[in-house]
């Protein structure tokens, strides 16, 4: 029996059911290539356009009008391929998938249904710490996008924007390895945290660049063994497909409800027709869209117009030696060279702007203090003002500057902040604008010193107070704060009033 987990929960059971019943989830992840052309045009796919601005002939079904492959669409699947430990396949080849919809105006998609370009892989997906299941990878093909139609412009009328159409995508196929809705939404984000490492897919959920097509069927506890053990699908009950899932919250929500409803279904007796649907947001529920077409309802047969694609073996091995680090070989990076906690190594990784700004600071430094303050300070900040790392007015290099002054002992950890918040609201130098601000630490021991020794005898009856108790001794390093007007080091009074005290 295949084991697709490591340390990983126990099936989702639905609660409120007069049985026990387990999820089982595949995914179709449909993921926008990066890509300034169509997969079969030369037309431009920059989102914002006008509408029908970018359609070639092509994209148009013009008559006598011929496909032609766009080689970095190729590449990027490829590299998709690779970052997903997937098999490359030199041999693969383009169909015709028919079917008629307003938005598709040459009344068939040109897609990959037997010979796709990308075979079986897997990822691992990781749910908590030290908590992780691995998700197969079933195919990745390549083909064209659909256009847009338009229902809410005119009362009577609908229209049809073509600007996505022959758009090129990448159809990420799970197998049936996901178990509970959190696992549904924790799979889209690390194929889209990839995806975004590898500069394949921008990711971009709101406008649709990366969606996904849920498969959700529920089953008796035992026969997803019986699944994994014989790979007869019949194990795992009739699915239905919630189509176009483009939000992480959502996703959660349909999944949820899909479950139940269908859980409902059969323990009132009845069967579960497969089938498409949409889900609600408002109302919260899915609902029927169409039952469920098969393969040869779409009538596919090998496209006319493209011969089979042939790739070198040699440009796959180019691709390999170019592949940029992936989120998983960063984090354990980072954790062995910056000694970050495994909660932290994912915060700083989950975004590579993130990541990449992070490693800035940190390199030459102190990691754990580096990571303190990007994920504490910054990250805090950025989301508080709706910021993105990438206009961040506070530069790693600024940062960096900032946490020298810090470990040399120029600054305390307080004026660090002060410091911090001068150049987040004005910028500059992080050395001038201490000095211009005054925000320069009291290192003269000695003076620290006659302060502590004047307090000291002062107040004998806190001196007894905080030998009975050390936690009293506070006092004294607060009152030598204070009276240097929190410039003197707070660590180097506390170890002065321990040795002064005798603790």
């Amino acid at each position: 029996m295949l084991d697709l987990t490591y340390g990983a929960p126990k099936p989702r059971v639905i609660a409120g059911a007069q049985h026990d019943w387990e999820l089982v989830i595949g995914m179709e992840i449909h993921a926008q290539v990066a890509s300034n052309a169509k997969l079969f045009s030369g037309a431009s796919t920059k989102v914002g356009a006008e509408p029908n601005a970018n359609v070639a002939f092509v994209d148009a079904a013009m008559p006598g009008m011929l496909p032609v492959i766009n080689e970095y669409c190729i590449e990027q699947a490829v590299r998709s391929g690779l970052g997903l430990k997937a098999q490359i396949n030199l041999n693969s080849a383009f169909d015709r998938k028919n079917y008629f919809y307003p938005d598709l105006p040459q009344g068939y998609q040109i897609s990959q249904l037997y010979h796709p370009i990308v075979g079986e892989g897997e990822v691992l997906v990781e749910l908590s710490p030290g908590v992780a299941r691995l998700v197969r990878i079933e195919r990745i093909h390549l083909e064209q996008d659909a256009g847009k139609s338009i229902h809410d412009m005119d009362p009577a009328m609908s229209f049809v924007d073509f600007n996505r159409t022959g758009v090129a995508l990448m159809e990420i196929v799970s197998r049936p390895d996901i178990r509970g809705p959190e696992e549904a939404t924790a799979y889209v984000t690390k194929i889209r945290q990839i995806l975004r490492y590898l500069g394949t897919c921008d990711g971009n959920m709101q406008n649709g660049n990366l969606r996904a097509d849920v498969n959700v069927s529920v089953c008796r506890p035992g026969q997803y063994e019986k699944y994994q053990a014989t790979q007869d699908f019949s194990h795992l009950g009739t699915r239905c497909e919630i189509k176009n899932m483009n939000s992480m919250r959502f996703m959660t929500q349909a999944i949820d409800f899909e479950a139940r409803r269908q859980i409902a279904i059969l323990e009132d007796g009845g069967k579960i027709v497969q089938e498409t649907r949409l889900y609600d947001p408002d109302k919260g529920e899915t609902r029927s869209m169409r039952s469920k077409e098969e393969a040869h309802d779409y009538r596919y047969f090998p496209c006319p117009d493209l011969l089979p694609l042939q790739i070198d073996q040699a440009w796959v091995d180019d691709i390999a030696a170019g592949m940029p680090e992936l989120p998983d070989a960063k984090k354990a990076r980072f954790k062995a060279d910056f000694g970050l906690t495994d909660y932290d190594a994912n915060v700083l990784t989950a975004e590579l702007d993130a990541a990449a700004y992070f490693e800035s600071v940190a390199l030459g430094r102190d990691g754990k203090i580096a990571a303190n303050w990007v994920i504490n300070e910054l990250f805090g900040r950025l989301n508080k003002e709706g910021l993105s790392i990438a206009v961040s007015p506070v530069s790693a290099a600024q940062l960096g500057g900032m946490l020298d002054l810090l470990g040399k002992g120029e600054i305390t950890g307080k004026m660090a902040k002060d410091l911090f918040e001068l150049l987040w609201t004005i910028g500059g130098d992080p050395a001038d604008l201490a000095a211009k601000h005054g925000l320069k630490a009291v290192t003269d021991t000695g003076a620290i010193e006659a302060a502590l020794d004047a307090l000291i005898a002062a107040n004998p009856e806190q001196v007894e107070k905080a030998r009975v108790n050390a936690k009293l001794a506070g006092w004294f390093t607060g009152q030598v704060l204070k009276s240097t007007g929190g410039k003197a080091d707070p660590a180097i009074v506390g170890q002065m009033v321990a040795r002064k005290l005798g603790l």
